[in-house]
């Protein structure tokens, strides 16, 4: 039986960990965490904050993830759309679900994420 999604992984280039963590850390705000001894020669960075967990992974032939995505529910979207974008990130807005007001960042690797904000 499945219970909850416990993370999830993104791909990127190797030696990207420190664009990463100028995205995720820096401008996203989650903070990174240490990758596990055994997981640490594989590359990559991990970032995680109140059952958040976003992972990144070196990927060898790698290519950015621009349809499939992590959907994120945020307190306040355009606040933080406007900080991903005076970064220099790519963002890209989008129509509202029903709930929520939405837009697509790209973080420094092409990969998309989705920001979500539920609304009355």
């Amino acid at each position: 039986m499945l219970k909850a999604i416990h993370h999830v992984q993104l791909a990127m280039p190797a030696g990207g960990q420190d664009r990463a963590r100028a995205f995720y850390r820096d401008v996203l705000g989650v903070p990174e965490v240490e990758k596990p001894d055994n997981l640490k020669p594989r590359g990559g960075c991990c970032f995680e904050a109140d059952g958040l967990r976003i992972h990144l992974g070196v990927e060898k032939d790698f290519r950015p993830a621009r349809k499939a995505h992590p959907a994120i529910l945020v307190d306040d979207v355009g606040t933080l759309a406007a900080r991903v974008s005076k970064a220099g990130y790519a963002v890209k807005a989008d129509a509202p679900l029903e709930g929520f007001l939405r837009t697509y960042v790209y973080d420094p690797f092409g990969n998309r994420i989705e920001l979500m904000q539920a609304i009355a």
